[in-house]
């Protein structure tokens, strides 16, 4: 057992990032040497995407540069793209020996077992549609330097017309507080002084737990007191420093739930507060279930209890029937918000969802010009908020050394997400995982600044 290598890689979410590396701790514990996804490996793992078209590509890619590497190794797919692909597809196309569905992925390491014993292609995917548990696989490791994404959730029940997750993740399930705070003590004393706690629906954590277990109506109200029992728990951990949260549903911000995070006294001043569009006749059609003018009082109410926090987003550009006057109106919003960063992405069909089915598909030049107009304004804002901490000493949690423009540096990032440079000479002793007070001078572009080590 000792010469045989494993090799896996992780495309798309953080989410499956934090389960590969799950899978990855399996194959270790049985003796397997972990190699790069780019060596000769007698078994690779794709953990696969499907949130666009060229995701899909980039799976099926994958898929056949593991086999390339070594046409007689065992080759497994798993994750979002493998869930929704067809099954005659998966059989006759793509080059794999074994399929594994989400929510089955901790059964990786048995079938390559038994695909060993008797070389039988396997095809697992479940149901992901029908009522399932949460699949807990816990780690205690990550392949990040100084952070470590935590899974407390899975599926999701918003059906936004564009998405296909929830047919490839199903219904909505979270993890018990006793495994998610167990896991956290497990990394810290592995040396991990930040977590982030993410999901595929993060706002939906605990509702499964509710007795009004969660209907389909357009305003149900989140069960935010699960989410915030559990960050109250992880608080408490001695050693831990940081706690970060992954995406947020607009609708879950409100008074109450901001004065329990304001408990959670680790919890970094950084918001991912999902958007996809600035008009609300765009946002009537894509099934989201707030309106700009409830975002603008999310976004009040976050700098009402944070002092300058960092928020982000992810917009679309080019989803059906958006017309210039609509997508005008998004540009005119998104300045307003004054966004630390945005995610711009262009609308892609996905089979199954209602977009798919709508008329007025917008062109892809369109959709090319709209991006390009809208990632240039998040370089603006990005700049505009980055400046405003110049001359403001920061606490940056160093994670590497690296080369800028000749000069070595030791690079980090705040609280709210923004990265730092520090002058190596200016650092004394091990840099990894250090926490030190930086006076910033100079914005250097794109969500960088640099700094000088306050001692």
């Amino acid at each position: 057992m000792e010469n045989k290598r494993a090799a896996f890689l992780s495309l798309g979410c953080k989410v499956n990032s934090y389960e590969t590396d799950a899978i990855e701790k399996q194959f270790k514990e049985d003796g397997y040497n972990i190699v790069d996804f780019g060596q000769v490996a007698d078994v690779y793992v794709i953990n696969t995407c499907s949130v666009t078209n060229m995701a899909d590509r980039k799976s099926r890619q994958m898929i056949s540069r593991a086999r390339k590497n070594n046409d007689k190794a065992i080759v497994v797919a798993t994750g979002c793209y493998i869930q929704t692909a067809k099954e005659e597809k998966i059989r006759k196309e793509l080059k794999i020996d074994i399929a594994v569905g989400n929510n089955k992925k901790g059964s990786v390491l048995k079938a390559v077992k038994e695909f060993e014993n008797s070389g039988d292609r396997q095809i697992d995917i479940i149901n992901i549609n029908e009522k399932c548990e949460y699949e807990d696989t816990p780690i205690e490791e990550t392949l990040e330097n100084t952070r470590a994404y935590i899974k407390i959730q899975d599926g999701c029940n918003q059906f936004c017309a564009y998405c296909v997750i929830p047919y490839a993740r199903g219904r909505i399930r979270s993890r018990q507080k006793s495994s998610i705070v167990s896991e956290v003590n497990n990394l810290v004393k592995n040396g991990y002084k930040e977590v982030v706690v993410t999901g595929i629906h993060l706002s939906s954590y605990g509702l499964d737990f509710a007795q009004d277990t969660y209907s389909m109506k357009d305003y149900c109200p989140f069960k935010y007191e699960y989410l915030l029992e559990v960050l109250i728990e992880i608080n408490k951990i001695a050693g831990l420093d940081r706690i970060r949260l992954g995406s947020l549903e607009p609708r879950i911000i409100t008074k109450e739930f901001l004065e329990g995070l304001k408990k959670v006294t680790k919890l970094c001043p950084h918001f991912h507060l999902s958007l996809q569009s600035g008009c609300d006749a765009t946002l009537k059609r894509m099934n989201r279930k707030y309106d700009t003018d409830k975002y603008l009082e999310s976004l009040k109410l976050i700098r009402e209890y944070y002092d300058n926090p960092g928020i982000t987003t992810d917009v679309i550009v080019g989803f059906p029937m958006e017309s210039e006057e609509e997508f005008e109106q998004t540009e005119v919003f998104l300045s307003k918000c004054k966004f630390s960063m945005m995610h711009i992405f262009k609308y892609s069909r996905r089979e199954g969802t209602v977009a798919d089915k709508m008329s007025g598909q917008v062109d892809e030049k369109i959709k090319s010009e709209r991006s390009h107009r809208l990632l240039k304004l998040t370089q603006e804002l990005n700049k505009e908020y980055c400046q405003s901490y110049i001359n403001k000493e920061v606490e940056v949690l160093l994670e590497e050394s690296i080369t800028y423009m000749n000069k070595q540096y030791v690079s980090g990032y705040t609280t709210n997400y923004i990265k730092v440079f520090v002058p190596a000479d200016n650092i004394v002793g091990d840099i990894r995982n250090s926490l030190v007070r930086v006076l910033i001078t100079e914005y250097i572009g794109e969500n960088t600044l640099m700094g000088q080590n306050c001692k």
